[in-house]
């Protein structure tokens, strides 16, 4: 994220989402387009920038929202019809609006108690711009557009589509304006319904063939009602995140999130489907392959791609960022996804995954290993040279994550801990699966070996002059060679991957259930002893449900299940005060200090891997039964 851009807050707004569609809209349920971000998008497009109702001029009052996934209901009064004795209400507006790829739809429904017959006119007015999705985040300007013939919108390859049964449709200047006349006789009520239809010729993203499913087919029982509760909604909202590439229609992924990230991220996916194994390995097999049509061939510093390597991100066009970040459409700028990648593949296969289909992948996998040990006897790194890509391309991704205790930032290229962990169980990893289909794997067995010598040495930061429980890996190592020595949440992702010994395991596990880095909602993202620790910084002092859930993970996986104890009590008290969609982060505020989680302005929701957090918070306390840990079964339905 450039310094320069300052996306549209969006922790009061609501949101609807069935990828690659959705909607965003004020808590009164008004798309007005006076916060930024709100209205119907389609991909990339802001298709509806506006659409407000009233009832004989006026604006309707909300009185009750509820948003629900795919859909958000809202209930309201009309101000100007109030009559009797006491001020009630006499009209009532029920608007149910609902998503499905390419298709918002507004269903309204206008109930009358007044005592006389009642007539009305309701009216909806829209207007678009067709704006571009990085120009939006961005703050820059993106002008309201008027319609083509009729009640149409149409630009670089988009068209939207308003229809609405039975309504007087106007078009005004640069407003689409439909209109009902509406009779109610006492106790009496009438429907209508609008939606609009998008279509984009370039569109990467595309709704799935079929639903997932998991809320029907799967079931988690615990004591603890907040578990239960945060896995039904996360079920639901990752249904809405379900989407295909438009050249791979039948490899489904789950998209990064709401809503800037509604498309395919290497390393989210893979995040995302690795928590969702306990519910099966299909998701992880499509998101596989699909990353594996895109895995890179040739090495190209514009894009950064090389061979072997798992990309970032696809878009439909060069993403303009602001402070001279302007990404390409198929972009590489990642070093973790490529070793993230070795690792899904290993667990889905020992997950059920056919061989069948995993020794289609074994290509990908020799591919990805090279890409990987391809470093020799140093240690993976990144940087831009560009300097218009990603500074930073750890899940880390902010200019300013990579910091030293006393402040300031590392300097490039930078060799991130947990990025080493996970090319230590990728080596292993990948090694067993090639063994299995009789390859040799010597070689990828030794480097990680070796690897993990060279960790041993270099990463770990001694405060006191040489180990000591006060010792722990630091965040990274920078361009000199240095470790940088910020304790960070990173080193949670040390755990359940081998790296470790137990020894050393034990430390970071101790680390992690310090006050400094668990702040009762969740594990901080940086150690509140740092200099440049703050509650509300985007990697810096926060807490992301999903840095938690794989610090979570890892714990169980090394035998200390009751240092999670804390940090998942403290995710479900989270989860309970975010009605149960957990956002993309949320503030690292000490819980004896505010009397909720404090939202992140800008933090994005539904967001994939926050969403899957609870199914790997809950596959974890199922993995330690007899432990301080709520008990969970998750069974097949």
């Amino acid at each position: 994220m450039a310094d320069d851009v300052r996306p549209p807050w969006l922790s009061d707004l609501v949101c609807a989402v069935s990828a690659p569609t959705q909607v965003w809209c004020g808590p009164d349920g008004e798309v007005d387009g006076a916060r930024g971000v709100e209205g119907f998008w389609h991909g990339d497009v802001r298709v509806v920038r506006s659409a407000v109702l009233t009832v004989d001029g006026e604006r309707v009052t909300t009185v009750l929202l509820a948003p629900d996934g795919v859909a958000a209901v809202f209930t309201a009064a009309v101000p100007r019809h109030v009559t009797g004795p006491v001020p009630d209400p006499v009209v009532r507006v029920d608007r149910r609006r609902t998503v499905a790829p390419g298709v918002g739809r507004e269903e309204v429904v206008v109930t009358s108690v007044a005592p006389e017959p009642l007539r009305c006119v309701v009216s909806v007015t829209l207007t678009s711009d067709l704006g571009p999705m990085d120009a939006v985040r961005g703050g820059r300007p993106t002008p309201v557009l008027a319609p083509g013939d009729g009640p149409v919108w149409s630009g670089d390859g988009v068209r939207a589509e308003v229809v609405a049964p039975g309504a007087r449709v106007c078009v005004a200047g640069t407003e689409v304006v439909l209109t009902w006349d509406v009779d109610l006789a006492p106790g009496a009520s009438w429907r209508g319904s609008w939606e609009v239809r998008a279509h984009d010729e370039r569109a990467v993203v595309v709704g799935p063939a079929s639903p997932a499913g998991w809320a029907q087919r799967w079931s988690v029982a615990c004591p603890d009602v907040r578990l239960e509760r945060w896995v039904q909604r996360a079920l639901a909202d990752l249904e809405g995140l379900r989407a295909a590439h438009a050249d791979h229609p039948d490899d489904v992924f789950v998209a990064a999130g709401a809503p800037w990230y509604l498309t395919l991220f290497g390393r989210d996916a893979l995040w995302t489907a690795r928590m969702l194994l306990p519910l099966g390995w299909e998701t992880a097999a499509s998101t596989l392959r699909v990353l594996a049509a895109f895995q890179g061939v040739r090495t190209d510093p514009a894009t950064a791609e090389e061979p072997g390597k798992v990309l970032h991100e696809v878009r439909r066009g060069t993403a303009e960022h602001g402070g001279g970040m302007s990404l390409p459409p198929v972009y590489y700028g990642t070093v973790d996804a490529t070793s993230l990648w070795v690792c899904l593949l290993h667990e889905a296969w020992r997950a059920g995954m056919p061989d069948a289909e995993v020794a289609g992948l074994l290509p990908n996998l020799e591919a990805a290993l090279a890409w990987q040990s391809g470093v020799g006897e140093g240690f993976l790194r990144y940087a831009d040279p560009t300097g218009r890509g990603l500074a930073n391309q750890g899940w880390k991704d902010s200019a300013d994550s990579v910091q030293w205790h006393a402040g300031g930032l590392a300097d490039p290229p930078v060799a991130l801990c947990e990025v080493q962990a996970y090319a230590y169980e990728a080596a292993l990893a990948g090694a067993e699966v090639l063994e299995h289909f009789g390859r040799d794997a010597t070689a990828h067995r030794a480097w990680a070996a070796r690897l993990r010598t060279r960790f041993r040495d270099r990463f770990w930061v001694h405060p006191s002059g040489g180990p000591s429980p006060a010792s722990f890996p630091a965040i990274a190592l920078d361009g000199a060679g240095r470790a940088v020595d910020s304790l960070t949440s990173n080193v949670g992702h040390l755990l359940g991957t081998g790296l470790l010994d137990a020894e050393e395991a034990a430390v970071v596990a101790a680390h992690l259930a310090s006050p400094e880095m668990s702040a009762g909602f969740g594990l901080r993202t940086l150690s509140s002893r740092a200099a440049g620790f703050s509650p509300l910084s985007y990697h810096c002092g926060s807490v992301w449900a999903h840095d938690t859930a794989i610090a979570v993970t890892g714990l169980v996986r090394d035998g200390f299940a009751d240092a999670v104890v804390p940090l998942v009590e403290g995710l479900l008290a989270a989860a309970e005060a975010f009605g149960y969609r957990v956002p993309e982060l949320h503030a690292g505020d000490a819980r004896d200090e505010v009397p909720a989680p404090v939202p992140y302005p800008a933090s994005c929701r539904p967001q994939a891997w926050s969403a899957a957090a609870a199914v790997a918070v809950a596959a974890a306390c199922a993995q330690a039964p007899g432990s301080a840990l709520p008990a969970v079964t998750i069974t097949a339905r």
